[in-house]
């Protein structure tokens, strides 16, 4: 796969990110929404309540953006915000309200249907169950598809430290970046891969070879 370092590529990628995800933890019952990539001051991403949010001659879609200036943050912080939005996507379709106080404060709700779709959440007492990070199932999701990291970011000033991800159209608030969790290991002769979540010994059965952590 070319490295995702322009713009219309990340763009079609995050689409194939969001069909996966639906497929694994929704049993595909999501419709796609228009997936934007914009700035959300203090925010990771956000979805839109309204359907109509995008229309053309076909229909209307919602919307789920990610934060232009996240996105190279490791695969599995940026699909951790995808998912987020996702599951407020779910809970919205299926008549669940998830959160409160303006669409900023995520209740128990939320928590329950995101710790159950591969993620981890903890509580703030301003955003509520909103802190999101990814959990074992969606890191073996995306090691099982070899997803990579995003190269492209925009270039935004990012002064505050607050953890946390995105919320219904609201601002949630951003954090500084953390080194991937994953690993990429190639075998030096035939160049098959494998990713893990540690550091690991492994070889290459075809080629008799110790697998190479690739950089």
């Amino acid at each position: 796969m070319k490295q995702l370092t322009s713009y219309n590529r990340v763009a079609g990628y995050l689409n194939k990110v969001f069909d996966i995800l639906n497929e694994e933890f929704f049993e595909s019952e999501l419709s796609r929404p228009t997936i934007t990539i914009q700035s959300t001051p203090k925010a990771y991403g956000h979805f839109s309540l309204r359907e109509d949010t995008w229309i053309s001659k076909i229909g209307g879609t919602h919307e789920i953006n990610i934060g232009a200036g996240t996105l190279s943050r490791p695969i599995e912080e940026v699909a951790a915000t995808l998912l987020h939005e996702m599951v407020h996507y779910y809970n919205h379709i299926n008549g669940i309200q998830d959160c409160s106080r303006g669409n900023t404060y995520h209740n128990r709700r939320f928590r329950d249907a995101a710790e159950a779709r591969g993620l981890i959440i903890t509580h703030s007492e301003k955003y509520g169950w909103s802190h999101t990070a990814p959990g074992d199932e969606l890191l073996e999701v995306i090691l099982k598809y070899d997803l990579t990291d995003i190269l492209i970011n925009r270039n935004e000033y990012s002064g505050f430290h607050i953890p946390g991800t995105g919320t219904h159209n609201g601002a949630a608030p951003a954090t500084t970046p953390r080194k991937s969790s994953s690993r990429k290991y190639m075998c030096p002769c035939c160049g098959m891969s494998v990713r893990a979540t540690k550091t690991v010994n492994i070889a290459c059965m075809d080629c008799n070879e110790q697998l190479l952590l690739a950089m």
